[in-house]
């Protein structure tokens, strides 16, 4: 079984850069057909996509946040990481990490989700 854990900072000061990491265990992150995704869900609101990275390092964000946000990852720790600067009250949110089938484009497994707290 898949098993994803998000770690990472809980209070995020406005203007800094937020920083989650996720750890990936029984699935390898290179392994083919797969991209390694960032999720969140901001109080009182629905899900919306962040970014994803793929098996092979390539990268997508979503427009609304591409040039604030930056995902890179670690392959021998098997984990993948979440940066967003310039932060605000807005992007207080629960941040999942989960696995992207990218040619079907469906989730199939999540982390329990961080919630992280924009705030002075």
């Amino acid at each position: 079984q898949v098993q994803l854990q998000e770690s990472g900072p809980g209070l995020v000061k406005p203007s800094q850069t937020l920083s989650l990491t996720c750890t990936v265990s029984g699935d390898s992150i290179t392994a083919n057909s797969y991209s390694w995704s960032w999720i969140r869900q901001p109080p009182g609101k629905g899900l919306e996509w962040v970014g994803y990275i793929t098996y092979s390092g390539s990268t997508y964000y979503v427009p609304s946040l591409k040039s604030r946000t930056s995902i890179s990852r670690d392959t021998a720790k098997n984990q993948f990481t979440l940066q967003l600067s310039s932060v605000t009250p807005e992007d207080t949110a629960l941040y999942y990490c989960a696995r992207y089938l990218l040619l079907g484009d469906y989730v199939d497994y999540w982390g329990q989700g961080t919630q992280v707290t924009v705030s002075s």
